[in-house]
């Protein structure tokens, strides 16, 4: 192996090693912590919640709205929200997160 493509091989090795994994798990004690804290003020998140707006659908509600559609569908709902929501810019990881915690509330 000539010197330079040593060193691009092992370039390449090192960045692989740094990069986060594409699809790691969510956290679903930490997206129900997000989820009382950014989405509780208009959703029922939990179902000891005893207000929330009307019009805003719970989040259990929200699960069942994507049962069957994938995890992936209500991740990148979470992304790219309808205009009603706030821009909260939430990271891969808390949408990865509160995910994981809308898909717990479908038991």
């Amino acid at each position: 192996m000539s010197s330079s493509l040593h060193h691009s091989a092992c370039a390449l090795a090192m960045l692989l090693s740094l990069a986060p994994p594409a699809l790691a798990a969510g956290d679903a004690q930490e997206g129900q912590a997000i989820a009382q804290k950014w989405c509780a003020a208009c959703h029922v998140v939990m179902e000891t919640q005893t207000s929330a707006t009307p019009a805003a659908p719970s989040f259990a509600a929200i699960g069942e709205k994507y049962r069957g559609k994938g995890l992936a569908a209500l991740a990148a709902f979470l992304a790219d929200p309808h205009p009603v929501m706030p821009d909260m810019s939430l990271t891969r990881q808390e949408i990865r997160d509160l995910t994981a915690y809308i898909d717990a509330l479908r038991g």
